[in-house]
């Protein structure tokens, strides 16, 4: 690679938003607004967004021109496929946020990347805190990337039992740490996992190569149930406001989270207070009878 290396666990942070249904759902939005539109000119405004390539000025020229064929996402990483065979890989991090609009509209402060399309529209990255990322990258650049290195995408692909019981064979990681290490599965951070977690009826601390086949289907239909709410709901936003949907409207699963941010509420299932533990640097919220070991 030219620049540096796009890793799977980037960017770190106390939560995870935007996860995968947040990442969709701009997907979404922007495959509507630029499959078939050129990238007439680009413009980086702060050199961390560029820094998987060696200079803003790079990444500029390598996405000047470029007409756009599909707006895609692995994980968290939105990837979109060029006419000349690159693609633009793009990270929201925590606070990340693409938008189309009018050249008239006041641009937010924060944005940090700007490219204008070919009918006069500007695509728009707003990140206030600079953990996301704009990158243009060949085919070459990506097989040698994190992005790679991604596991199966938790909604793309849906996770069958027996996958993820080979995945996690052998592994005495607590499953929660496993789910975040986008490895066995991809796209899952600290919400959507510990949501569920909770659904399955596991303990965030089990160790992953413990879980039978038949805890592992619940765990995957679990998954899929979480995502599918979430993505339905229009994503998570909490109250730092992190994380917009791309014309600007609030999220709306919060108010459906069962466990995430609910430490000593009761448990929607069961009534016990639920429980936060710290895992790997992380917290987890759970139940602790709805969720066992």
């Amino acid at each position: 690679m030219t620049g540096g290396t796009v890793t799977p666990s980037d960017p770190p942070g106390v939560h995870d938003l935007p996860e995968l249904p947040e990442v969709e759902i701009t997907r979404r939005h922007l495959e509507r607004a630029l499959t078939g539109r050129a990238l007439a000119e680009v413009a980086i405004t702060h050199p961390r967004t560029a820094r998987h390539n060696s200079s803003i000025e790079e990444v500029e020229t390598r996405l000047r021109g470029r007409r756009v064929v599909e707006v895609g996402r692995k994980g968290k990483f939105l990837l979109v496929g060029l006419d000349d065979g690159q693609t633009m890989v793009a990270h929201l991090g925590m606070s990340g946020r693409f938008s189309v609009a009018s050249p008239e509209e006041e641009r937010p402060a924060h944005t940090h990347f700007v490219a204008r399309l070919d009918d006069g529209t500007e695509l728009r990255f707003v990140d206030p805190r600079t953990f996301g990322f704009v990158a243009a990258l060949d085919e070459e650049e990506i097989a040698g990337s994190g992005v790679a290195r991604l596991g199966p995408d938790a909604w793309g692909e849906r996770p069958e039992a027996a996958a993820l019981a080979y995945r996690l064979r052998g592994r005495i990681a607590p499953i929660k740490a496993l789910l975040l290490d986008q490895g066995p599965i991809s796209g899952l951070g600290n919400i959507y996992a510990d949501e569920a977690l909770h659904r399955a009826g596991i303990h965030p601390q089990t160790p992953g190569g413990e879980l039978s086949e038949s805890r592992l289907a619940m765990l995957a239909d679990a998954i899929v149930a979480v995502l599918e709410q979430a993505i339905e709901k229009g994503g998570t936003t909490l109250d730092d406001l992190a994380y917009l949907l791309p014309d600007g409207r609030a999220g709306e699963n919060l108010e459906r989270l069962r466990v995430y941010g609910r430490e000593e509420l009761p448990c929607l299932a069961c009534g016990t207070p639920i429980e936060r533990v710290v895992i790997r640097a992380r917290s987890s919220f759970f139940c602790p009878t709805c969720q066992t070991r």
